[in-house]
């Protein structure tokens, strides 16, 4: 049986928040579990160091983001797992990328757009504060895709864009060498959740510090929960989908029916503060019987770097493979 492969990462820039679980991690281990499915998945710790330049948070996010995604039942004999650093042959396939890909496209990503938008509102000099980690982060993106030639790549709506660029640069090499050494992978997108909300409606993010943490007690999540906005609609008023984050927020972990009749509770005059109890308990339902299984190994590092280590080596096997294809592709090669 012919196999689709599927690849995801999450960064490792802060502690996995349920916009994490929600949009990919979730999602990839759902499909792990898929027996058509083959699963690469990893921790993209080198992607983490382009925003986040404090060593102690990239060493505990790494460890956090491992141990979730174990908790979460992540089945390590039928995927493979592993950590960005443990593979160097990416980075070299990353400079070889760079030298075949054009200024123009990468001038037109997104988080560049986006900086020197910022850059030019505050009157300062286009390129001002950037680092080339931003400007070059699709090139990155796209060794990570390709040295494992991946079918799919789950992504939020917002990384379109850098696996379409993906697509162009792998086709570029191709072409310019005249080898067919690299699959172009396609988007996937979830389309019954795209991208999680924040407490304030915007998408969830580390960034705009709106974010809910996966493992917490109940008194905890009640806590987070109860700030996500709301209006001022007393009880028996009733309530819409485009007042609150809460309707979203709880479609993320409900069935359809669950979401149908939170939703007409709402219309008929739920009060929002019954509706943030409904909303913690659900979330809640789903994550407390993971929380002790997280805790073993946040306990036990030894534990994770075990398994890490273990998805490195089944991983250098492909890439030492394909690495070879292409330096030999450009002619870097022995001369015996």
């Amino acid at each position: 049986m012919n196999k689709t492969r599927v690849l995801t990462g999450v960064t490792t820039t802060g502690i996995p928040h349920l916009g994490n679980y929600v949009g990919a991690i979730r999602p990839a281990i759902r499909a792990a579990a898929q027996e058509n499915v083959e699963s690469y998945l990893f921790l993209a710790n080198y992607h983490g160091i382009i925003k986040c330049h404090q060593p102690e948070m990239i060493e505990e996010s790494t460890k956090a983001v491992a141990a979730t995604w174990l908790a979460c039942g992540l089945d390590t004999e039928r995927t493979v797992f592993y950590r960005q650093s443990d593979i160097p042959e990416i980075l070299e396939l990353n400079w070889i990328l760079t030298c075949i890909t054009t200024k123009g496209l990468m001038n037109r990503a997104h988080a560049y757009k986006a900086a020197v938008d910022k850059n030019i509102t505050e009157n300062q000099d286009a390129d001002f504060d950037i680092e080339m980690g931003l400007y070059s982060y699709p090139i990155l993106m796209t060794a990570d895709i390709i040295m494992f030639n991946a079918h799919h790549v789950p992504v939020g709506r917002d990384q379109i864009q850098h696996v379409e660029m993906a697509r162009d640069i792998a086709q570029r090499f191709n072409h310019r060498f005249g080898k067919d050494i690299f699959r172009l992978p396609e988007v996937v997108i979830d389309e019954n959740v795209e991208l999680l909300v924040g407490l304030d409606g915007r998408k969830m993010s580390k960034s705009y510090g709106n974010t809910i943490e996966l493992f917490l007690t109940p008194k905890q999540r009640q806590k987070a929960v109860n700030k996500i906005l709301t209006n001022l609609k007393e009880p028996g008023e009733p309530k819409f989908k485009d007042e609150s984050p809460l309707f979203e927020i709880y479609q993320a972990f409900a069935t359809p029916a669950e979401y149908a009749e939170f939703e007409s509770n709402l219309k008929n005059g739920m009060a929002w503060g019954e509706a943030k109890k409904v909303l913690a308990a659900k979330i809640g339902e789903e994550l407390e019987p993971l929380t002790d299984k997280y805790n073993e190994l946040i306990a036990h590092p030894t534990q994770i770097e075990e398994i890490l280590q273990a998805g490195a080596a089944k991983a250098r096997v492909e890439a030492r493979e394909r690495l070879a294809q292409v330096k030999d592709a450009i002619g870097i090669k022995s001369l015996a």
